[in-house]
């Protein structure tokens, strides 16, 4: 099957983060896959949908060297339906346009045509997670990840590359966290002083989360969701916000983390509840990461390509791998844009392109 059938094949079947059937579903499709590839995959239960681990052997003298580890996640940002109603399927002047495209399901057939394309050479054994909820910060797959990682040689994502085509050598750090806020009911106009109005207390504790940002350096916040009240005649007894934060460094994210969690209500019988929903801590540059782009460099031009590196704003989970010391390097995935925008697409010669790359890493390492 060509690589562009079995992308559209894997955009067809839409996967949203917390559609456990669907993303099961697709679970079930990866590890026949890699099953086909010569693969022993198994499914991991999670409650947001099950994560996919997969180990290919190693061939000839190299079977016995420690593994590579490629990350994934079969889940999008996209419900179930904007296939249909907002983003057809659609190949256009070598581009092609789609949910998941380019976040990240073209990733997935880059590495499964990459293992296609090296059945037989020697090459030390490949191992695979593919995550359920890395969107939301894989809450359920941090555990996973971990155990995974030990005993590798390198990690590599196959997430979106830089937009030249760059890998990526270090992300961001990334929490999400939700502010709950407890008031107390009431009629807001015959007993307005008994109400505890809990959007008010939000708002304001927002205003004091932006005033508290702005005093470092390269801290980015978002108010991803804002939810509460019911009627405009009742005082509103329940409010709450998801925020996510992006750091660049684990010190500035423990200050400000532990800032937040500290906040007090400023209404009297207010009720505040911070939580952190997910994590990902800060995966900054090293000298590990430095000496695997040069390996991977190497292994690019022998297949003709020249691969560069840089910094990323965005999380994934090679956070966690970079986070805990194993060589990372991420954006091995097809170019495009629009991550999470509605014109999310990739270049079409751009799969064959990063297959060779990822096929060159993996029997150069």
């Amino acid at each position: 099957m060509r690589m562009i059938d079995r992308l559209r094949e894997y955009v067809e079947h839409e996967t949203p983060t917390g559609a456990v059937e669907a993303l099961n579903a697709f679970a079930d499709r990866l590890v026949l896959r890699y099953g086909e590839l010569g693969g022993t995959a198994r499914r991991v239960p999670a409650p947001t949908g099950d994560h996919v681990v997969a180990d290919f052997p190693g061939r000839g003298p190299r079977a016995a060297e420690a593994p590579l580890l490629f990350l994934g996640h079969h889940d999008t940002v996209w419900p179930i339906g904007q296939l249909r109603d907002a983003m057809p399927w659609r190949e256009q002047d070598g581009v092609i346009h789609g949910p998941g495209v380019f976040d990240m399901k073209g990733g997935l057939v880059v590495l499964e045509t990459a293992l296609e394309q090296i059945a037989d050479l020697d090459h030390r054994p490949v191992r695979v997670v593919v995550t359920a909820d890395e969107e939301i910060g894989s809450p359920s797959a941090r555990e996973l990840v971990t155990a995974e990682s030990a005993g590798v040689l390198a990690a590599f994502g196959l997430e979106p590359p830089h937009p030249n085509g760059d890998v990526k050598t270090s992300r961001r750090g990334s929490s999400r966290v939700r502010i709950e806020v407890t008031g107390r009911e009431a009629h807001a106009a015959l007993d307005t002083s008994s109400g505890v109005s809990a959007i008010d207390e939000l708002v304001d504790q927002l205003i004091a989360v932006r005033a508290l940002v702005a005093g470092y350096d390269e801290v980015l916040c978002n108010v991803g969701t804002i939810t509460g009240g019911g009627r405009t005649n009742v005082v509103p007894g329940t409010a709450s916000a998801d925020l996510g934060f992006r750091f660049v460094d684990p010190e500035t994210e423990r200050a400000v983390l532990d800032a937040v969690k500290g906040l007090q209500p400023v209404r009297h019988n207010a009720v505040l509840e911070v939580s952190v929903l997910s994590n990902r801590p800060a995966w900054q540059p090293s000298e590990a990461a430095s000496r695997l782009l040069d390996t991977v460099a190497a292994a690019g031009r022998s297949v003709g390509q020249q691969v560069g590196g840089g910094a990323a704003s965005g999380a994934a989970d090679t956070n966690l791998t970079g986070w805990l010391g194993v060589p990372t390097l991420d954006g091995l995935g097809p170019r495009g844009k629009g991550a999470h925008a509605v014109h999310e697409q990739v270049i079409a010669a751009s799969l064959a392109e990063r297959a060779a790359l990822v096929a060159a890493i993996i029997t150069n390492l």
